[in-house]
C-alpha cells in the first residue's frame, strides 16, 4: 500500500507542483519517518481510512520531542499535509485527518543584512586591476544589483543577458524562469571583466556560455562565490557573519525601505509566494520604529 503511493506521491510533487529534488526528497523522509513511527506502535499494517488526527498529531509530538529546529518541525507537518492532500485528491481516502493540523509559528527572523556603507565598503577595497579582481566586483555588483541566489549567478549565461535594455534571464527554483533589472553599475563592471579578462581566457570546453568562470576556465562554483565575500569581508574587518544570500536579502531590504512596492519585489525575488515577500515589509517596520524611537523627541 504504502511503497506504491510513496512512489506515486514523489512523481506528483514533481510533475504538477514542481517541487525541487531536496523537497522532494525531505517530503518523502517525512513520510517514510511516520511509517517508522506507526510500526514501532505495531500499526504498521493500518489502512489509510484508519489514520486519524491523534494519531498523526502524536507522530508530530514525538518528533518535536526530539529537538528538531521549528523549521525542521513545520517541515514534516507540511509533508505529512501533503500526502494526505494528495491521498484525498486521488481518492484513497474520503476525509483528510491532518486538515486541523497547524504548523509550528516560524520566527520572521533574518540574518544580518548590509547597509549602503557596507556594501560600498565592500566594493572599493576590490583591486580591479587583475582577473579575479575585477571578476569579483562584477559578481559583488550582481548580486546585491538583481537580489540573486547563488545558485541563480553562477548558471548565468551570456544567452541571458540583455544587458542592453537592462535586464538578464535568471533560471530560478524548480526551473522557473524570471526576468530581472540590472542596474547601471552592473552592467558596467559586467562590460568591463568581459572586455579585459573574460573573452582572453582559455575556456574549457562546456563552459563557454557561462559568464563568471574561475582561472582554469570552469564555470565558477558555489563554494567560491562564499570564498570570496568572506575574503572581502575579512579583509575590510566586517563584523556582521554574511554569506551570498545576505546580498540577496540587503537588496529586498533597501528596496522595501526605498517604497517598492511588495509585488515588484516578489517578482523579482522569484518567491512564488507574497508571504515569503512580506518578511520584509516586517523587517521595515522594525527600521521604521528604530528610527522613530532615536530620533522622536518623545519617544
Amino acid at each position: 500500500m504504502w511503497e506504491h503511493d510513496i512512489i506515486e506521491f514523489k512523481n506528483y510533487l514533481k510533475l504538477e507542483r514542481s517541487l525541487s529534488d531536496n523537497s522532494v526528497s525531505a517530503y518523502i523522509n517525512d513520510i517514510n519517518n511516520f511509517i517508522v513511527f506507526l510500526k514501532s506502535k505495531n500499526l504498521g499494517g493500518l489502512k489509510y481510512s484508519d489514520i486519524d488526527s491523534s494519531l498523526i498529531r502524536d507522530f508530530l509530538e514525538n518528533f518535536y520531542q526530539s529537538g528538531k529546529s521549528t523549521y525542521s518541525q513545520a517541515r514534516v507537518v507540511s509533508g505529512i499535509k501533503s500526502f494526505f492532500g494528495y491521498l484525498l485528491l486521488e481518492e484513497k481516502i474520503d476525509i483528510n485527518p491532518t486538515e486541523l493540523i497547524e504548523s509550528p509559528k516560524l520566527s520572521k527572523k533574518l540574518p544580518d543584512t548590509l547597509n549602503i556603507e557596507d556594501i560600498e565598503k565592500m566594493l572599493s577595497s576590490i583591486n580591479i586591476d587583475n582577473f579575479e579582481g575585477l571578476r569579483n566586483r562584477a559578481i559583488i555588483e550582481t548580486l546585491y544589483s538583481c537580489g540573486l541566489r547563488v545558485s541563480e549567478l553562477i548558471n548565468i549565461t551570456y544567452q541571458n543577458l540583455f544587458l542592453d535594455i537592462g535586464f538578464i534571464k535568471v533560471l530560478g527554483k524548480s526551473s522557473k524562469e524570471r526576468l530581472v533589472p540590472i542596474g547601471k553599475s552592473a552592467i558596467k563592471y559586467i562590460k568591463l571583466y568581459n572586455e579585459r579578462f573574460r573573452n582572453n581566457i582559455k575556456v574549457k570546453p562546456g563552459n563557454e556560455g557561462y559568464l563568471f568562470l574561475n582561472r582554469r576556465g570552469s564555470k565558477i562554483s558555489r563554494t567560491m562565490i562564499f570564498i570570496i565575500i568572506k575574503n572581502i569581508s575579512d579583509k575590510i574587518l566586517l563584523k556582521k557573519k554574511i554569506s551570498p544570500h545576505t546580498f540577496r536579502h540587503s537588496f529586498a531590504t533597501h528596496m522595501i525601505e526605498g517604497g517598492a512596492d511588495l509585488r515588484a519585489v516578489q517578482e523579482m525575488l522569484g518567491h512564488e509566494s507574497i508571504t515569503t515577500t512580506e518578511i520584509y515589509t516586517h523587517l521595515n517596520r522594525e527600521y521604521l520604529r528604530e528610527v522613530v524611537n532615536k530620533f522622536h523627541p518623545r519617544s
